[in-house]
């Protein structure tokens, strides 16, 4: 039964699994451990340990039945399918220097993953590799993924990062389990059915180091008992560190899964009194020893904070690409400005701003005679229109408002507003391309909400450079200005995504995606800054900038897929609009980061700096972005002429 309810989360990390030894009755392996343990699924061990097919062919011929963990009959397919992960054998080692033995670990890993295949299990556990390399191992790997329909294999990785001053004088000890794992996975290429598992121990890697693992698509984390403390009372509990750690899985979908022998007092004393007290017995069956150390995971998972409502909102759209808008080439349909018109926050901030610019362009003792222009370009359906003119009531200033807009349809709509509010006399509706159109005034205050993801991709500079002709000399724009920002990121689940196109376009688009399932390498820096109204001589909106990401040391070797990236905006003075996350704006949701996708991803070493190159390029037709890795090695430049995605004019 799933471990809680928590309000908004139907995530798979509700689910915990144990980890059982071989066992050739799986009827009662699964009834004891689901029924009368409370897991939700058996981490189940597939094939007799003892059987190895040399020993077979010699002592019975090759006619011979395998050992197998009983018939596909004796559970129905719904039970195989959601109840059972199953286990390949421990002893397979394919980079054994043995022949025997290497012939018998890929002729075991073939027959057990096939029967696998024919249960019908969602997922097989892969013993971890037994030594740093593990191409042979990898290979096989890698050659039964090419023939698998669904199912997924599960990696098993001990979660182990020594540092050189904790490490013994043994250099075997100095390891990082994730480069075990990156190995593995490069041989694999990225395949999107091979995923990872965790070894909890009971001493964790730094925060940095453990933040990697959030970017990679861990499915599960096996907790040992030995990893248990023991509380006052005698129950099993885990570290401070330990609680974190499984508060981070219970947030990225990942399963806990618990292994071991109960090696607490007080669930060996309730074993103990269940062998001769039959008011412990469930139906005269044991109760289930590790079931103290499900009932803590329960805990754990059931003090979770709810999910604020504006996250279950996003849930579905974590970790899924959508191509940004092109606002200048296509209209936006009604179910898109219904949408954005929902964020009661941002037009709080704008009210907020205009408010202030109201009060900042009439002095109080002019309030009731000075009529302030206001113009708002790219005025949709009329969100910026109504917080303007709440912010005129506010301030008691007088207001002559120009909506300008290009979108015929929202044209419509905003007709129908005006009329229903009885705003005829302040509000003039224009039905025209900000940048085209002859206004017969300038104006005091210009107000627009023309910000992408990345602050310019929807090509606000060029708007307003357009509109900036009818903005007097000394007329205020709200936004002031913005800037953007990126920082490297693992996002294994991103970058597969966008491999599956296979396909160079794909990997040269920049993406709007609700970040998840992603590790952050290095704090964002800024990128490219527009300042509005534009004074400058030169009026190029082209920009070009170099970056240098420090990774710290204790992170240990990263893997980077692409880059996120951010906007924030000073509307006016110190009003601010952001999804910068050291700066972001609260229960705002009109924006998802961007994505810029690597072709090829770049491996880090520990404590090694990243070099990225990014430009903003214009033509007459088009805008678009080229970027680039430059150390610690060289990629492509990406989207060279804006080949494979751009914004049109």
């Amino acid at each position: 039964m799933p471990l809680g309810e928590r309000q908004g989360d139907k995530s798979e990390s509700r689910y915990c699994g144990v980890e059982t030894e071989f066992s050739d009755d799986m009827p009662n392996l699964l009834s004891f451990n689901l029924i009368h343990g409370s897991f939700d699924f058996v981490v189940a061990t597939l094939m007799d340990p003892a059987y190895r097919p040399s020993l077979m062919q010699k002592n019975s011929g090759a006619s011979s039945v395998l050992p197998f963990a009983g018939s596909d009959l004796v559970l129905s397919p719904a039970q195989w399918s959601s109840h059972v992960v199953g286990k390949i054998s421990s002893w397979i080692d394919l980079d054994s220097e043995d022949e025997i033995l290497l012939s018998d670990s890929e002729i075991t890993l073939k027959q057990e993953v096939a029967w696998a295949s024919h249960l019908s299990l969602q997922a097989c556990l892969l013993p971890p590799p037994k030594r740093k390399s593990c191409a042979n191992y990898a290979r096989c790997v890698n050659q039964i993924l090419q023939g698998l329909q669904s199912m997924q294999l599960w990696l098993r990785i001990p979660l182990v990062k020594t540092d050189n001053d904790t490490a013994s004088v043994n250099t075997d000890d100095l390891e990082d389990s994730w480069e075990t794992w990156n190995s593995f996975r490069l041989l694999c290429e990225h395949h999107s059915q091979l995923s990872v598992v965790l070894d909890v121990l009971s001493t964790l890697p730094s925060a940095n180091s453990l933040g990697r693992w959030f970017g990679e698509s861990v499915r599960a984390a096996i907790f040992s008992t030995d990893c248990f403390l023991t509380n006052a009372r005698g129950y099993p509990c885990l570290s401070k560190r330990h609680q974190k750690l499984v508060s981070g899985f219970f947030n990225h979908s990942i399963q806990i899964v618990l292994s071991g022998q109960s090696v607490h007092s007080l669930t060996k004393m309730n074993s103990d009194l269940a062998a001769n007290n039959n008011e412990n017995n469930v139906d005269g069956v044991q109760k289930h020893p590790l079931r103290p150390y499900l009932d803590y995971v329960g805990f754990l998972y059931q003090r979770m904070d709810p999910l604020p409502e504006q996250e279950r909102f996003e849930l579905g759209y974590r970790d899924f690409l959508q191509s940004p808008l092109q606002p200048l080439m296509d209209n936006l349909e009604a179910q898109t400005y219904e949408t954005f018109e929902k964020d009661t926050t941002k037009y709080i901030q704008y009210q907020r701003a205009i408010a202030k610019a109201l009060q900042d362009r009439v002095p109080d003792e002019k309030y009731s005679t000075v009529t302030t222009v206001l113009m708002v370009v790219g005025a949709g359906r009329g969100p910026l229109v109504r917080a303007s003119l709440q912010a005129a009531e506010e301030t008691g200033r007088r207001l002559k408002v120009y909506a300008v807009e290009k979108n015929p349809n929202a044209v419509v709509t905003l007709h129908s507003l005006v009329k229903l509010e009885g705003w005829e006399n302040i509000v003039s509706i224009i039905s025209s391309d900000m940048r085209h159109w002859d206004a017969p005034e300038k104006a005091d205050i210009l107000v627009s909400e023309l910000l992408g993801s990345f602050g310019d991709n929807e090509l606000s500079p060029e708007c307003l450079d357009g509109a900036q002709k009818f903005l007097k000399e000394d007329g205020i724009s709200i936004p002031s200005s913005y800037t953007s920002f990126i920082h490297p990121v693992t996002a294994s689940k991103l970058y597969n995504d966008v491999k599956a196109h296979k396909d160079v376009a794909h990997f040269e688009t920049a993406y709007v995606v609700k970040l998840h399932n992603i590790a952050r390498l290095a704090p964002p820096q800024p990128v490219f800054t527009f300042t509005h109204p534009n004074r400058s001589i030169d009026k190029s909106n082209s920009r070009y900038t170099k970056l240098k990401f420090e990774i710290p040391a204790d992170t240990g070797s990263a893997m980077v897929h692409g880059f996120a990236g951010y906007f924030d905006s000073t509307l006016y003075k110190e009003v601010h609009l952001g999804i910068e996350p050291s700066t972001s704006t609260p229960n705002m949701f009109s924006w998802f980061p961007i994505f810029f996708p690597l072709r090829t991803p770049v491996c880090l070493s520990p404590g090694s700096s990243l070099e990225v190159h990014f430009w903003r390029c214009c033509s007459p037709s088009k805008v678009w972005y080229e970027w680039g890795v430059a150390s610690p090695s060289s990629s492509p430049i990406h989207n060279s002429n804006g080949r494979s995605y751009w914004v049109g004019l």
